[in-house]
């Protein structure tokens, strides 16, 4: 006869029941397409346009208080608890995670002909399917990043078409897609002959975002897609000193142009487009530190964060970023390509508002001009910063300074913060001493 559980047994086996983790039950994610040929992301049955950011390591509770659905990753840490946590931390949150698998690119010198290589790649993007795939705060799998740029190889298409289909036998709950760098004819055919089993593709712009109507009613490109990638004007497209250094807008302007670029392309196409990731959710180097982040690297966010939470939810946050001007160097635009003489006095000018009447701080830093020729948005170091001498900002948005004794590319930068952990920003370039003749 069975020997009848004791109190304490019952009492026992209840709390190892609610100690033991659930098991993990996916969200289902389906890319369908409706009875007037539009196509609708939809997750656990319910229709899911993404609203969102790329986020590899920043603030996910900023964007889901700012009105954010889902964030995009470029790649999956090799530690295991580390990627856990950043998806326990997205479920927490509302969050839907686009989680990329990091795949060789030709121009970092992954070789095609290295069968073994390609083998070894795709074992260990099935081991990091397998290991999260059933994870409920995984949206789709995202197989590399821009593989098209400056790729000359077509079979890199091969591979993520190999790709694609491993990913999809291991993982059928989500779905697969790759981001690119533009989009044109030429890139359409070769996805429709070499990676036709993928299920959305990614889209990837910025500047010229006006253009995608254009580009995909060229391509003939009927399917779905979500722009992976836009937010400011690229510095590659931007306007330049003739010595060559990109103008940067305003923390201001660009908020500016995110506004008019989600509204009048990302959000107007609700046949193919299924949704958009801002680009940054973070901070990060990219000719200037100011770039392309949505927060500077002190952590304050700038008016496209604003700009954003309006798009997204509607309504203004309760307490704003402050609006700032171009900078003026003697009273000399950055497209009057300004070339100051060494040791010389100057006066820098910028005008800042705050719209809730906070008080504003003004920071100015001079950094060398950025040697950096990279693409794609592979690591750059941040310039050295230089002595700003003779330096008195004593009145609110002007700067007095001696320019640099060395000869050379430069650049001034302003912050201006309301202490509420907001700000704004705008840098200038500028050349000490005639530029080279080879820059004129």
């Amino acid at each position: 006869m069975r020997a009848r559980p004791t109190l304490f047994c019952l009492f026992a086996l209840t709390l190892a029941a609610l100690a033991a983790p659930a098991a993990a039950v996916p969200k289902e994610v389906r890319v369908l397409e409706d009875r007037s040929g539009a196509h609708v992301l939809q997750v656990a049955g319910a229709p899911f346009r993404i609203r969102g950011a790329g986020l590899q390591d920043g603030d996910q509770e900023a964007l889901a208080a700012r009105g954010a659905n889902s964030f995009r990753t470029w790649h999956t840490a090799e530690d295991p608890a580390a990627v856990l946590e950043m998806l326990d931390r997205a479920e927490r949150n509302g969050l839907m995670v686009a989680m990329g698998l990091h795949v060789g690119k030709e121009r970092h010198g992954f070789d095609f002909d290295d069968a073994a290589a390609i083998e070894a790649q795709q074992a260990r993007l099935l081991a990091q399917v397998r290991a999260y795939k059933d994870h409920p705060a995984v949206l789709m799998w995202v197989v590399g990043n821009e593989l098209n740029l400056e790729s000359r190889d077509p079979r890199v298409w091969d591979v993520v078409e190999s790709l694609t289909t491993a990913i999809q036998a291991e993982d059928p709950q989500h779905p697969v897609m790759t981001p690119l760098a533009g989009f044109d004819p030429a890139l359409a055919t070769l996805l429709r002959t070499r990676a036709p089993s993928l299920d959305l593709i990614g889209i990837q712009m910025y500047g010229d975002i006006g253009e995608l109507p254009a580009k995909l009613e060229a391509a003939q490109w009927r399917g779905p897609y979500v722009v992976t990638e836009w937010g400011p004007t690229g510095h590659w497209e931007s306007p330049e000193t003739r010595w060559g250094a990109a103008i940067e807008d305003t923390a201001s302007r660009k908020a500016e142009l995110l506004a008019e670029r989600y509204t009048r392309v990302i959000e107007a196409d609700a046949a193919q487009g299924l949704g958009s990731y801002v680009f940054l959710w973070g901070q990060k180097q990219e000719r200037t530190p100011t770039w392309y982040g949505l927060f500077l690297s002190s952590g304050e966010s700038t008016p496209g964060v604003d700009a954003m939470q309006k798009l997204w939810t509607g309504a203004w946050p309760a307490n704003r970023a402050p609006q700032i001007s171009p900078l003026r160097l003697d009273g000399r635009v950055a497209t009057d390509s300004v070339v100051l003489s060494p040791d010389a006095p100057y006066v820098a000018q910028v005008e800042a508002a705050d719209p809730d009447g906070d008080a504003l701080a003004y920071a100015w830093v001079v950094r060398e001009e950025s040697r950096a020729t990279s693409i794609g948005g592979d690591p750059e170091t941040l310039p050295p910063e230089i002595e700003l001498r003779g330096a008195d900002s004593a009145v609110d948005g002007q700067l007095s300074f001696e320019a640099p004794s060395q000869p050379g590319a430069y650049r001034l930068f302003v912050d201006v913060r309301d202490g509420q952990g907001h700000a704004a920003y705008a840098n200038f370039p500028f050349h000490v001493g005639a530029p080279p003749a080879s820059a004129e």
